[in-house]
């Protein structure tokens, strides 16, 4: 069979023409004659070797087309996996190899350092925080240095896509004109040696979020973009009640000379816009309310329309919106990754089997898509694909590979316990241990100590005085019950044995903050001051109690799986945030100060006076001077207060009376694109929960054990034959003793303990991917995966067509591979 498989031809052969007559006469003539030339791959690279002076063997050929096609099919996976369109995938050795110099995690690191180097430069730019100020020339050398290194990232993207996919990548093209206008206006600051007006660098973050790394950003700015229409339509509706009630305010309150809102009808509007967000409720309406109490119907009935009516509906209509766009980002994605599995399965299939991907050949592929895997894993993941037991993986087995690649293999144990090889004594010990803390009476008993202890907690921080310190102190109560936490973590250990607690995710939590409380005590008990803080994390002991309800253990688990997301909201939003603060440094850098404002309504908040009564002097002072955009650090805080809009106005009317009333809409425009982003981030959060809980109305999935979180689990049985079999095969493929020794240890592994057969678990955790399969399951099968085939059909009979026409089609034996049109030459024999 191993012969068979030598002289197996793959049906497509990539990259080198040279390969591309491979099964001719003609091309085997020209071998024997020493002409052509050929491609090595070393070190996951292509180079160019000169062709041979002597005969060379056709297998030899073969075997470096195969490691062509097990590169190009891995590159096709990873494109699927990070969701890179196929325009971009390389088209020719050259191509190739600047492609993998781009895409290593050192070319990610270093556009991720590039990208955050030019935004902390705005630490050390003019307005810069004191104690990092730089001299010009410095911060201005090290930002051309950086944009240098931009430059040198996009020459090799130009190298590998080629320049007219380079242009049509849009936010490529963005990118190298912000780089150009940078890297003009660095030069200028370097040759006149001082700062001029920057906004410019509001553009910054763009070199971040194009980083391998900010992916998750990338997703989080397209869906804000996808949800704008929507939202827009909204916030016009919004707009157009508030300019109506701003005439109308206008109208009837602007005769009353003591109503400072309503003077005129920019007031009215901009008063009326604060009143959206009730920043300065009641404010706005006394003074019309102490004339007419009457007067309070007309503020009554605006905010029962703008804030209850129009901005639930806002946060409704973006709902339903951000509802359809994640799940047509899961469907397009799922498609773009079949795709990509389509791609690569006709790269691995030769030409006498097309139909279906041999061990060979998968463990070829797998050594470039995931290079640090052992032998062994490569091994039971092409087992965990072939559920059919079939010679070799179908097409339809090979559709799973997104599901198995990421498992963890561990050999599950012959018996059911770890201790089960034990001496009897030990034996009957550990499993009366293992049965007590798996009972339901001990699981209860646990939380009705979690919740004795915080009442007592309670009882003890409310009887407190207002002296007290918890690093002086410790009460009694707190040994105690660590004492009882620390006897379950060791009992649950000892019962289930460290691998089965430590795989949940609840045990884990547990362990944690029982770990840092005993840190915490230690820390006292040797007056190691500075970590007495630990001590008072201990009420988070009780959040084991939402393990008892499935609710609750819905909206942790919910919040869990947010954490990730969140992160990269978080980042967008910081992403504003910075290009906000820069253009507010530009304009409003050292306007506000203590006594300024002196001329507008919120001169009070700005003032810095000393006050005597009797025989005391006291200063008196509204701090809101302290918000102001005089470095990026105090810029970040003004804008988190502006996000909070909790007298936001205040700020906003202090920098307008010491510069002009157009200051306002840099205020507006934030809360509008801060609005628009904690709604998205709103819409996610209802989204995932009532995600979470329609899944579980649907499957219905009881977990009897609260802490039994197995995940997505793949069972696996290899027989020693099997192994025999396997690891002659990697000796021939992969000789490297260092490859083999993971299935050398399966052997030994089976010789230990006189099986037949070990049994592997690969683990994982279930993503959200893994619930929208389910969720969906219906409509993927029935309605998305036709439409995938549809569009399929259509493209080859395109093609075909093309191929037809063309003066240079030839006849072939076999059928056309199904690739996408966008994947650049193939040569097929």
């Amino acid at each position: 069979m191993e012969s068979d498989d030598d002289d197996d031809v793959p049906l497509i052969l990539t990259w080198d023409d040279a390969n591309s007559g491979l099964l001719s006469e003609d091309a085997e003539r020209g071998d024997e004659n020493g002409e052509g030339g050929n491609y090595d791959t070393v070190n996951n690279a292509v180079i160019s070797t000169p062709g041979p002076q002597n005969h060379r063997s056709q297998n030899v050929s073969l075997r470096q087309s195969w490691e062509m096609n097990y590169q190009e099919a891995a590159i096709y996976l990873q494109e699927g996996e990070n969701n890179d369109k196929f325009f971009t995938h390389p088209r020719n050795p050259k191509a190739l190899a600047a492609y993998l110099f781009a895409h290593n995690h050192l070319f990610y690191m270093m556009e991720l350092l590039t990208g955050l180097l030019l935004m902390m430069l705005s630490l050390c730019e003019a307005p810069a925080v004191p104690s990092l100020r730089l001299d010009v020339y410095v911060h201005a050398t090290l930002e051309l240095l950086a944009l240098v290194m931009v430059a040198f990232e996009l020459c090799m993207k130009l190298r590998w896509l080629g320049f007219h996919t380079f242009i049509r990548h849009k936010r490529t093209m963005v990118k190298t004109c912000v780089l150009l206008l940078q890297f003009v206006e660095a030069i200028v600051v370097l040759v006149r040696q001082t700062s001029h007006v920057r906004v410019t660098r509001a553009l910054r973050p763009i070199f971040l979020v194009d980083c391998r790394y900010c992916g998750a950003v990338r997703r989080n700015l397209r869906q804000i973009f996808q949800s704008l229409p929507p939202f827009i339509d909204i916030l016009l509706l919004l707009l157009f009640f508030m300019v109506i009630f701003a005439i109308l305010g206008f109208c009837l309150f602007s005769p009353n000379t003591a109503d400072p809102y309503f003077s005129t009808l920019e007031n009215s509007l901009v008063s009326l816009f604060v009143l959206v967000t009730t920043a300065n409720f009641p404010d706005v309406m006394m003074p019309a309310y102490s004339k007419n109490r009457w007067s309070c119907v007309f503020f009554i009935v605006y905010l029962s329309i703008e804030l209850y009516f129009v901005m639930n509906l806002l946060l409704a209509v973006v709902f339903d919106t951000f509802n359809d766009v994640e799940k047509m980002k899961f469907k397009s994605l799922l498609l773009h990754k079949r795709s990509a599995i389509d791609h690569a399965f006709q790269l691995l299939v030769s030409r006498q089997r097309p139909m279906g991907v041999s061990l060979k050949q998968f463990d070829g592929l797998m050594r470039f898509y995931r290079p640090r895997m052992s032998a062994r894993d490569r091994f039971l993941t092409y087992k965990a694909l072939n559920t059919s037991g079939a010679p070799m993986l179908s097409l339809q087995d090979f559709y799973k590979f997104y599901e198995v690649t990421g498992l963890k293999w561990k050999a599950r144990r012959s018996g059911e316990h770890w201790f089960d090889d034990l001496p009897h004594t030990s034996f009957i010990i550990f499993k009366g241990i293992n049965l007590l803390v798996k009972s339901k009476a001990f699981q209860y008993a646990m939380y009705v100590v979690v919740a004795i202890n915080g009442v007592w907690i309670l009882v003890e921080t409310y009887t407190l005085n207002s002296g007290f310190s918890w690093s002086r102190f410790v009460p009694w109560s707190y040994i105690v019950f660590l004492t009882i936490y620390g006897v379950e973590v060791l009992l649950k250990i000892t019962g289930l044995g460290p691998m089965a607690y430590f795989s949940s995710g609840w045990n884990l939590f547990d362990f944690s903050v029982t770990v840092f409380a005993f840190l915490g005590l230690i820390a006292l008990a040797f007056d190691m001051e500075p970590f007495y803080f630990i001590v008072v994390l201990r009420p988070f002991q009780l959040l084991r109690l939402f393990k008892i309800k499935q609710r609750y253990r819905n909206v942790l688990d919910t919040m869990f799986e947010l954490f990730p997301r969140m992160a990269s909201l978080g980042l967008t939003l910081i992403i504003f945030y910075y290009s906000f603060a820069i253009v507010g440094m530009e304009f409003f850098a050292d306007v506000v100060y203590p006594n300024c404002c002196n001329t507008s309504t919120v001169a009070d908040s700005y003032r810095q006076i000393n006050v005597t009564y009797g025989n005391k002097t006291v200063l008196e002072e509204g701090y809101y001077y302290l918000n102001n955009f005089n470095n990026i650090l105090s810029s970040f805080v003004t804008l988190f207060e502006l996000t909070v809009v909790n007298n936001w106005y205040i700020t906003m009317e202090g920098v307008t009376s010491m510069t002009t009333h157009w200051s306002r809409l840099y205020f507006m425009t934030f809360y509008i694109v801060t609005m628009v982003v904690m709604t998205i981030i709103v819409a996610f959060i209802l989204d995932a929960f009532v995600f979470r809980m329609n899944y579980s109305r649907k499957n219905r999935e009881p977990v009897e054990n609260p802490e039994d979180e197995n995940g997505i689990v793949f069972e696996v049985e290899v027989s020693r034959d099997e192994a025999l079999t396997t690891l002659e095969l990697y000796k021939q493929t992969c000789p490297g003793l260092s490859s083999l020794n993971s299935l050398q240890g399966v052997l030994q592994t089976m010789d230990r303990g006189g099986h037949s057969s070990l049994v592997y678990l690969g683990r994982r955790s279930r993503t959200k991917s893994d619930l929208s399969m389910k969720m969906y399951e219906e409509e993927i099968q029935q309605e998305w995966y036709t439409e995938y085939s549809r569009e399929n059909l259509a493209e080859q009979a395109q093609r075909l067509e093309q191929h037809l026409d063309s003066p240079a089609s030839l006849p072939s034996s076999f059928p056309e591979p199904q690739l996408n049109s966008q994947t650049g030459p193939h040569s097929v024999n």
